[in-house]
């Protein structure tokens, strides 16, 4: 799962005590920002397996901080109280968490077995990955329906909402028929660092064009 992860952020947002669409942007991702740090350092880690799955050659055997229920959990309550210490809006920041917490279980559909309850196992995943006829239609539906439905309610300027929707599309065709590289490097976390902070930004300026 990839841009389907924001689908949730994107329903969300349209709640009236909702943090702001980038907000939530940031919070749906939060885990995987977290998990492309503490690759850098060595902290999770992950390989190229051609094979592993029919969509995806990386092995994502190490990231217990990130990617477990508890860790997940973790970086939710973190958040959350983030979101209330800025906000003092206790809605906001259980909206926030549940951002947070719907990666696991967006992700549990569509990996091989590799998430876990607490960091060991056992590992989990429903394995869409193998499925590409249903992985694809589903992520496009999720993605593209949520964003139809924030559109709907929030109102947002044409143009800002077409990056976005542009954006959307481009980084996930990359995510499935880009080239893979050989290697895991740093420039694996940089390639994710940049994908997230464009959406993220292209989500605030349809964001505030709504509000125009």
């Amino acid at each position: 799962m990839f841009i389907g992860h924001w689908a949730p952020a994107m329903v969300a947002a349209t709640h009236k005590e909702a943090p702001s669409l980038p907000v939530l942007f940031i919070a749906a991702q939060l885990v995987d920002w977290a998990f492309f740090l503490l690759l850098i350092f060595g902290i999770e880690a992950m390989r190229v397996t051609p094979g592993i799955s029919v969509m995806n050659p990386m092995d994502l055997y190490h990231m217990p901080y990130t990617h477990s229920l508890l860790g997940s959990a973790l970086w939710a309550a973190g958040f959350a109280a983030l979101v209330f210490i800025l906000s003092r809006n206790r809605t906001a920041a259980i909206i926030s968490a549940l951002m947070v917490l719907s990666h696991w279980f967006l992700d549990l559909l569509v990996h091989v077995p590799d998430l876990t309850l607490a960091g060991s196992a056992p590992k989990l995943g429903l394995g869409l990955w193998n499925h590409p006829g249903i992985e694809m239609p589903l992520e496009l539906i999720l993605t593209f329906g949520a964003l139809w439905f924030f559109a709907i309610k929030a109102k947002p300027k044409r143009l800002p909402l077409l990056l976005l929707a542009g954006l959307l599309i481009a980084f996930q065709a990359v995510n499935w028929f880009g080239p893979v590289e050989p290697e895991v490097t740093l420039g694996t976390s940089l390639l994710a660092f940049v994908a997230f902070g464009l959406v993220t930004l292209a989500s605030w300026w349809t964001a505030r064009s709504a509000s125009d």
